[in-house]
């Protein structure tokens, strides 16, 4: 944070720009907010009107009347009436279980430090009662609540910082289908729908990070997201705290924006430069909550914490994302999931939050031994437990003051250094039961180089 801090204060010296201009060489000199490379951990939420036939993917009304894909077809035949449109499920999104104070705390035990929730998925409807979405908003239809303002509420209790999902397309609206028509000539629905939006957001609930998406189709100019970011960086109510990532406009995914989330499931093969956050969803099939889901198909514990694991090693937030029912119930399956990763970061959190890459990610040759630091610490993380109780190190070089402790345990360890590089670790001699965790166990080195 010190570097932050640096980079912020060069950027306000003496000649440098007092205001961000709408183009991207400005925009990119932005020095991200602290708190974001700080949290590393966050949770994501994908609920709309597709959490109704929750069936397939979050994508529902594109397969079905996009491209018209024959499983939909005959899902929509065999358990809908004939005529049924897709409007036609915004009544039965309910969100009649919906406890906003519930869900903060299942992510704060989670350990989450920020929550990503869809205000509007690329089907338009919106999970507020935004003024240019007439009808087809939560207010309006179905749950008669706005969403939105609630989940911000409970969250803002708890001091998780509070993000919002917007997708800047809608696929079937009219305006949208005009301008594409004109090969997005025109700017029909951008100036009368997405801009509103954006600004109604940020005006109504001072997001801590806008999370942008649909942005493919159409170049940054069609968008006007320069000017947005221009306003949000200069003048918004949020100028000073609020982190943006990638997604504005054709192309820039990777280049341009706050942080990069590249692709969804972006894993760098090396440490990038720049922040950037691996966004993935806990059931492997879907964004959204869908009701064909199997048990395989929802990521491990393990596999969960050892994607986290590598991602901060690398530089990177994890977003971990859940699909909450049509009623507002997130599945039991998910929940002990994310209680999981909160009893793990209870534990090992010290190696996680704050933490800054190592001078080396992971341990050479060896794909189970993740580094991170903090200061002058350092913590290897292993996801294997080694034969015989013994974890080698390569790439710390020890000192006389060397030091080495379990997070979880009290005891020092022992250790010896090896005669050509490292050291040898003597891990605690425990039943698993007595372990402090169940996998990704952390040795925390102090005093070395």
């Amino acid at each position: 944070s010190l570097l932050v801090l640096l980079v912020g204060a060069a950027q306000s010296g003496p000649g440098a720009p007092s205001r961000y201009t709408p183009d991207w060489p400005s925009l990119d000199s932005r020095p991200l907010p602290a708190w974001f490379d700080e949290a590393k951990f966050g949770v994501f939420v994908h609920w709309g009107v597709f959490s109704v036939p929750a069936w397939g993917s979050e994508w529902f009304w594109w397969h079905w009347q996009g491209e018209g894909l024959p499983a939909y077809q005959l899902f929509m035949r065999d358990n809908y009436p004939p005529g049924f449109s897709y409007g036609d499920f915004g009544p039965q999104f309910t969100a009649r279980f919906f406890h906003p104070h519930e869900w903060a705390q299942l992510f704060q035990a989670a350990g989450a430090k920020y929550v990503v929730f869809t205000t509007k998925h690329h089907e338009g409807f919106t999970n507020w009662p935004s003024p240019v979405s007439w009808n087809w908003n939560s207010k309006d239809v179905g749950p008669h609540r706005d969403l939105v303002g609630e989940l911000g509420a409970a969250l803002r209790k708890r001091n998780i910082r509070y993000g919002l999902y917007h997708s800047l397309l809608e696929w079937f609206h009219p305006l949208y289908l005009l301008d594409k028509k004109n090969n997005f000539k025109t700017q029909h629905f951008v100036s009368s729908k997405t801009m509103p939006e954006l600004y109604d957001l940020v005006n109504s609930y001072k997001p801590d990070l806008i999370w942008s998406d649909g942005e493919w189709e159409c170049p940054y100019t069609y968008w006007n997201s320069t000017y947005f970011l221009s306003w949000l960086y200069n003048d918004s109510p949020v100028k000073d705290e609020v982190v943006v990532n990638d997604r504005w406009g054709k192309n820039c995914s990777c280049h341009h924006g706050g942080y990069y989330n590249c692709q969804d499931k972006f894993v760098p093969g090396s440490l990038p430069d720049h922040k950037w956050e691996m966004c993935t969803s806990l059931d492997k099939g879907s964004w959204g909550y869908r009701r064909d889901m199997n048990v395989a198909d929802v990521l491990s514990e393990s596999e969960v914490i050892s994607e986290l694991v590598q991602t901060v090693s690398l530089g990177g937030n994890y977003l971990l994302n859940v699909g909450p029912t049509k009623d507002g119930l997130i599945a039991p399956i998910f929940q002990e999931r994310l209680l999981a990763v909160g009893k793990w970061l209870q534990v090992s959190g010290e190696a996680i939050y704050a933490s800054r890459p190592w001078r080396v990610q992971r341990e050479k040759n060896e794909t189970s031994v993740w580094y991170t630091s903090k200061d002058s610490t350092v913590y290897a993380i292993f996801l294997q437990w080694p034969e015989h109780e013994v974890l080698y190190l390569k790439s710390p070089i020890t000192t006389s003051t060397t030091r080495v402790t379990m997070l979880g345990l009290k005891e020092d360890l022992k250790w010896s250094k090896d005669p050509n590089e490292g050291l040898h670790i003597s891990l605690p001699q425990l039943p698993s039961s007595a372990l402090p965790v169940k996998f990704a166990w952390t040795v925390k080195l102090a005093g070395v180089g």
